[in-house]
């Protein structure tokens, strides 16, 4: 019986669409997250700081969506494409392994 982790090795289901997707979700959440500790620190040293890691999330996240919109991962100026898009991702999501599996 293989694992679950031989199961994702599939390249037709982790390739570099997906790996690209999860990182620009997380930096997309962690823009957030810093936005919302900058308005609830009162150190004036914490601050700075939590600018800093802003601005690196906010930088991350455009370098990571400039570079899915390059390679056809990411539709952000067509809606119906990236809808089209997402529902084949979807469809590709609902065939990997299970823990079942």
């Amino acid at each position: 019986m293989s694992s679950i982790l031989d199961k994702i090795a599939n390249k037709d289901l982790i390739n570099d669409e997906v790996i690209a997707t999860d990182l620009l979700v997380t930096s997309k959440s962690a823009v957030r997250t810093y936005a919302v500790a900058i308005t609830e620190t009162a150190s004036p040293e914490v601050l700075e700081v939590l600018k800093k890691q802003l601005n690196e999330a906010i930088d991350l996240h455009h370098k990571v969506a400039s570079f899915m919109i390059e390679n056809e991962m990411y539709h952000a100026y067509d809606m119906k494409e990236q809808v089209d898009h997402d529902l084949k991702k979807a469809d590709l999501a609902l065939k990997m392994p299970t823990k079942s599996d």
